[in-house]
Parts: C-alpha cells; sequence; structure tokens
C-alpha cells in the first residue's frame, strides 16, 4: 500500500512540475501584419570615376514579425524590364540600417547589368530571409524561411565605363580594368602558360610588357605563371603588375573526386561577373572553394553562401552551377538539373 501512495504522489509531482512550466514558458507570436523591411534613402546614384573612392550609403529598416529573430538581408536591383527574375545582388549581410558602398564598387557591380555612360532607370528592393528557429523542418526554420520585401523603389542610375587595357596574345579576348580610372587596373584573366603576352592600352596607344615584376613600355611579354583563371593587377603610374591564382572550384562528396584535389574548376562570366560549370554529380554534398584550398571557402544555402558555411546537399543528376561571390566574403548559387 505504502509503494501505491509514493507512485501516487510522485505522478502529482510530476504533474505540477509540467503545469509550472506551461505557465513559465514565453510563447512567440507572430503579428497577424509582419512589417517587412523597407528602403528608406538611396543616394545619389549618378556615379562618377571622380568619386570612385568615395563611399555612398543606403539606408534601411528591418523586419518586424512582432518578436525578435535572426534575418538575412539582399539588397536588389532590377530593370524593369525583367522585375527582378533575374535580379543583381548588390548586398547581402544582417544589417538592414546601412548598407556601404565604395563608389567603384558599386559601379562596378552595376556594370554587369547595365550600360555605362547613359542613364539607365532601375528598380531598387530590399528583400529579407527570416529563421524563427532551426531543426524542425517547419515553416519560419533554416530549411523553410520566411520571406518579405520590402516596396520598390526606382531611381535613375548612371555609371561610367572603365579605362582598360587588353591582354594581347593571351588565347582569348580580354581585359583588365581601372575601376577609379587612377591607373590602376585588375581583373580575373583565363591565362595559358605557353602563351605569353602584352598589355594594350587603346586611349594611350600605349603597349606594356615586362621585366621580372615591373612593367616595361614595348617591353618583351609577360610570361604567365601557370594555366586558369588568375586575379591580374597592373598599375601604368608604379609600372608595376602582379598575377595570382584564383580558381574556383566545385569540391566535395557529390564531385568526381569528392573531397580531394583537384577540384572540378569553374569558369568565369566576365560580363556577369559569375562562376560556372556544368557536370555529372552523384549524391552526396559540395561546397565551393579557391584554389583547391580551405583558407577561402563557400556553403550554406544556395541563396546564402558565407566563409566556412554548411555543406549544400544535392541528389544524383547533370548540373549547371552558377556561382556569384559577393565582395569575396559571402555569395549565392543557383544549382540547376539539366
Amino acid at each position: 500500500m505504502k509503494s501505491k501512495i509514493i507512485y501516487l504522489a510522485g505522478i502529482i509531482g510530476l504533474l505540477g512540475f509540467l503545469a509550472s512550466c506551461e505557465k513559465d514558458e514565453t510563447k512567440v507570436v507572430m503579428s497577424e501584419t509582419p512589417t517587412p523591411p523597407s528602403l528608406v534613402t538611396l543616394p545619389n546614384l549618378t556615379l562618377q570615376r571622380a568619386n570612385a573612392n568615395n563611399t555612398i550609403i543606403f539606408i534601411g529598416t528591418a523586419v518586424n514579425p512582432g518578436f525578435i529573430a535572426s534575418a538575412t538581408y539582399f539588397l536588389e536591383a532590377s530593370s524593369s524590364a525583367t522585375n527582378f527574375a533575374d535580379a543583381l545582388l548588390l548586398y547581402s549581410g544582417v544589417r538592414a540600417d546601412t548598407m556601404k558602398f565604395k563608389v567603384s564598387d558599386l559601379n562596378g557591380l552595376m556594370l554587369r547589368k547595365f550600360p555605362a555612360d547613359q542613364v539607365s532607370s532601375v528598380h531598387f528592393r530590399l528583400r529579407s530571409l527570416l529563421v524563427v528557429d532551426a531543426g524542425t523542418g517547419a515553416l519560419g526554420t533554416s530549411t523553410k524561411p520566411l520571406q518579405y520585401i520590402s516596396a520598390v523603389k526606382t531611381v535613375s542610375v548612371t555609371i561610367y565605363g572603365l579605362p582598360r587595357l587588353d591582354l594581347i596574345n593571351s588565347g582569348i579576348t580580354q581585359k583588365i580594368e581601372s575601376a577609379a580610372g587612377d591607373g590602376v587596373y585588375f581583373g580575373y584573366v583565363k591565362l595559358d602558360a605557353t602563351k605569353p603576352f602584352t598589355l594594350r592600352d587603346p586611349d594611350a596607344n600605349k603597349t606594356y610588357g615586362a621585366t621580372g615584376s615591373n612593367l616595361v613600355v614595348n617591353g618583351n611579354p609577360i610570361i604567365p605563371p601557370g594555366t586558369g583563371w588568375h586575379a591580374m593587377t597592373a598599375n601604368t603610374i608604379a609600372l608595376t603588375y602582379t598575377i595570382s591564382p584564383y580558381m574556383i572550384g566545385l569540391v566535395g562528396s557529390a564531385t568526381p573526386n569528392g573531397w580531394n584535389t583537384p577540384d572540378q574548376k569553374m569558369d568565369y562570366d566576365v560580363q556577369a561577373g559569375t562562376w560556372k560549370i556544368t557536370l555529372d554529380l552523384v549524391q552526396g554534398e559540395i561546397k565551393f572553394r579557391k584554389n583547391d584550398g580551405w583558407a577561402w571557402n563557400l556553403g550554406g544555402t544556395p541563396d546564402n553562401l558565407t566563409q566556412g558555411g554548411a555543406n549544400i546537399a544535392v541528389t544524383a543528376g547533370n548540373y549547371t552551377i552558377t556561382l556569384t561571390i559577393i565582395n569575396d566574403l559571402t555569395g549565392k548559387c543557383t544549382i540547376v538539373k539539366n
């Protein structure tokens, strides 16, 4: 009899504990009309080369669902013709209040979609992905984030064309450009170790070769340090140049080489500013990394790639994968099964 009394007392105590937990819990309640993010202020977008090093700021407000939650924000631009069907991503981050750009950086991004040296009517919006919790797979979790989009603002934008140096005899038509028009040129170039090249300035009617790491007017051709994509900088004032490997590749258990090198190298689309590859994958995971190493790698979700982010799961099939890198720190990608 005594054991039954103890057992009953235990049940009563447990029910009392659960009841107290229910009373003490904090419930998350979403507003019936969540407030989307907004674009409050857009800077003067008549961009000029003379102001290339200036900083301009887009000002926005955060999404307000009625409770505290983490959100990622995306500042996007579009022409009226596409209406964000192929949006140009300008910014990705956790802050919506101030989104800062160097004029030359923003100009370079806008050149991917809009013509230089003429006025374009451009739509801007601030999109947010809201994550309430993780791990349950329910609406509002990391696998099914809630999306809220600001009202669209339309403004006139003028971007400037860039001075350039053409690579002569490199095997393909390509160039590096000076974002600030200050004699410093940069670009991603596809080199062939067997094809030395020179740099041609069509505006100044000058051709540059090299001796060591120095540029020389009418000098000997520049010998590529390797084959593949490289980042190249040339300074026609200081007469110096640098070339370093910049090869973005796909790695992971779904790729032909698994997690081992070499990675599946992607090709760069200079006009679009994207990296692209078409290949067969098996069921598994993928990530993006640079130069077959882990010092720089992107993972996460296709719409929100970050340094060191999670592996991306894929099923077996033939895919075309396109990667957009933002400020060398974050990115987004499309993974399309053919």
